[in-house]
C-alpha cells in the first residue's frame, strides 16, 4: 500500500529534510540553498498583493516569511506571487515582512531580486477556451483573471545579471517542433490556425535568471507551467503543460534549442557548460494526478539533469496516512509529495522541483513540511504547497 515508506527512506529524511545553518564565509567551498516555494497568493483583486504587502499584517505574507526564515535559502523561486509593475514588491516584502521576525525567528533580507511581467490575465482577444467569448480569463495568454495574477518573484542573496537573464514570455507555443497542439475527438485542431500560431507556450512566463555567486554564474531556470485540469477531451492544459516543461528540456541540451527565441529577439537555449537549476510549480507528478504521461519524466530521466536527490519530508507521509482517501492508492511515495489537496479526487502529489544540472555538487535536499510533532507544523497551512530547497556546494 502507499503509505508504507521504508526505514531508509525515513532516515533519509531525518538527515536531509532539517534546515541546515545559515551559510557563512569561510575556507573551502561554500554552500548555496537554492528553494522554490509556491505560495498560493494568486489573489482575486488586481492591487490586492500591493495592499497586503504595504500593510505588513498579511498572515499569509507573514507565514512565507516566517517559512524562508526558518529554511533561510540564498535563493528562491516564489510561485504565485501577483506581479504588479506599479510597487517595488522585493523591497515591500524586505522590509515589511522579511526584515521582522516572525514569531521568533531570525530576520533575513534579500538584496537582490528579479521579476517580470508575465501572461496571466493578460487578454488575447482569442476564444482560447472555445466557449465563443473573447473576454474571460480562460481567454488571456495565461489563465488569470487581471493582469500578473499568479506571478513569480526571484529573491537572492547574491548579485542578480539582470542584463544577461532572459524571459520567453511571448514565444509561440507552434514555433516549438513537434509542439503537442491539441486536437478535438474528432481529430480536428481544437485551436484554429490562426489561433495557434499566436498562442504563447507560456502560461506564466520562462524566466533564466542569471545569478552571480561566489563560484561562478548561476542560472536559475524558473517557470511555472499551467496546472493539467479544467480543460475538456482535447486535454489543452495537460499538453501545453508537457510542452512548458519541455522547453527546458530543450534549452538546457546542447544542439536541440536553435528554435527558441527569448523576449529581446536572441536566439538559442543555454550556453554549453553553464550550470544551472530548474525551478518552480510544474503542476506534474512522476506517478499521480493528471499530467500527461512522461511530463516530468523528460527532465527527471536525462542524463544532463541530475534528479538523484528527491526531497522528503515526514510531514507528508503522516499527511498521507491522516486524510487518507485517494492517497492510499496512489503509486507515488508519500514522503516525495510536495502539496497537499482534495483527498477525495486529486490527493496529495509531488509537484514542486530544483533540478540541477549533473556537473553540480548537490549536498542535500529536503521539503519543509513538518509533522504534528516537529516545530513549524502550525506552518502548513500557509500554502497548499510546501516549500522544496536544495543545497549546493560551489
Amino acid at each position: 500500500m502507499r503509505y508504507f515508506v521504508p526505514f531508509f527512506v525515513v532516515l533519509g529524511c531525518l538527515v536531509a529534510c532539517k534546515p541546515a545553518p545559515e551559510n557563512v564565509t569561510g575556507p573551502g567551498p561554500a554552500k548555496i540553498r537554492v528553494a522554490t516555494f509556491n505560495i498560493a497568493m494568486g489573489l482575486e483583486a488586481e492591487g490586492a498583493m500591493g495592499d497586503a504587502l504595504a500593510s505588513g499584517n498579511d498572515p499569509g505574507l507573514a507565514g512565507v516569511a516566517e517559512i524562508l526564515q526558518r529554511v533561510r535559502p540564498d535563493i528562491v523561486l516564489l510561485n504565485e506571487f501577483d506581479y504588479d509593475p506599479a510597487i517595488d514588491a522585493a523591497a515591500l516584502f524586505n522590509d515589511n515582512y522579511l526584515a521582522r521576525a516572525q514569531n521568533g525567528q531570525p530576520a533575513i533580507v534579500y538584496p537582490y531580486h528579479f521579476r517580470a511581467p508575465v501572461n496571466t490575465g493578460i487578454d488575447s482577444g482569442l476564444d482560447l477556451d472555445a466557449d465563443g467569448k473573447t473576454n474571460g480569463p480562460a481567454d488571456a495568454w495565461g489563465f488569470g483573471r487581471f493582469p500578473g495574477q499568479y506571478a513569480m518573484l526571484v529573491l537572492s542573496r547574491y548579485p542578480v545579471d539582470t542584463a544577461r537573464s532572459r524571459t520567453f514570455q511571448h514565444f509561440p507555443w507552434s514555433s516549438m517542433p513537434g509542439a503537442r497542439r491539441p486536437v478535438n475527438p474528432d481529430e480536428s485542431p481544437f485551436y484554429p490556425d490562426d489561433t495557434w500560431e499566436r498562442l504563447r507556450l507560456s502560461s506564466k512566463s520562462h524566466w533564466d535568471v542569471v545569478i552571480k555567486t561566489d563560484g561562478g554564474d548561476l542560472h536559475l531556470l524558473a517557470h511555472h507551467p499551467t496546472p493539467t485540469v479544467f480543460d475538456g477531451p482535447e486535454d489543452r492544459n495537460g499538453l501545453r503543460n508537457f510542452d512548458e516543461i519541455r522547453f527546458w528540456l530543450d534549452y538546457t541540451l546542447p544542439g536541440s534549442g536553435g528554435y527558441i527565441v527569448d523576449d529581446e529577439g536572441q536566439k538559442g537555449g543555454i550556453a554549453p557548460g553553464a550550470t544551472f537549476v530548474i525551478a518552480g510549480d510544474f503542476n506534474a507528478d512522476p506517478l499521480d494526478g493528471e499530467s500527461v504521461t512522461g511530463a516530468i519524466g523528460q527532465l527527471l530521466q536525462a542524463p544532463w539533469i541530475n534528479s538523484g536527490c528527491i526531497p522528503t519530508s515526514h510531514g507528508a507521509v503522516e499527511a498521507a496516512l491522516v486524510q487518507g482517501g485517494i492517497n492510499l492508492t496512489q503509486s507515488g511515495d508519500p514522503a516525495n509529495d510536495t502539496a497537499d489537496f482534495n483527498d477525495q479526487y486529486t490527493g496529495n502529489l509531488r509537484l514542486d522541483y530544483l533540478l540541477p544540472s549533473s556537473a553540480l555538487e548537490i549536498s542535500g535536499c529536503g521539503v519543509f513540511w513538518p509533522a504534528a510533532d516537529e516545530e513549524g507544523h502550525e506552518l502548513s497551512a500557509v500554502s497548499d504547497h510546501h516549500l522544496v530547497w536544495l543545497d549546493i556546494v560551489r
